[in-house]
């Protein structure tokens, strides 16, 4: 993922004093999915529930794509 306009997720700053929605550590960043089955969802988040929530999203634009591939080709 070269620049900003291909990643998966959009990534701003967490408001001060926001708790992760997942786990509850102070959050970091407010991220927001870009496309896929999870567009437009978002939440702010510590960095290791970040790092899943992006992984997450990444794997549903990835089976997606994969969906997409194999209608086309039967």
């Amino acid at each position: 993922m070269s620049n900003e306009f291909q990643r998966p997720v959009s990534v701003d700053f967490a408001p001060r004093g926001s708790a992760c929605e997942w786990c509850g550590k102070p959050a970091e960043r407010q991220l927001t999915a870009i496309g896929g089955t999870y567009h437009n969802e978002s939440g702010v988040f510590c960095r290791t529930c970040g790092e899943l929530f992006v992984q997450g999203v990444a794997n549903s634009l990835s089976a997606s794509t994969f969906t997409q591939v194999r209608q086309q080709q039967q």
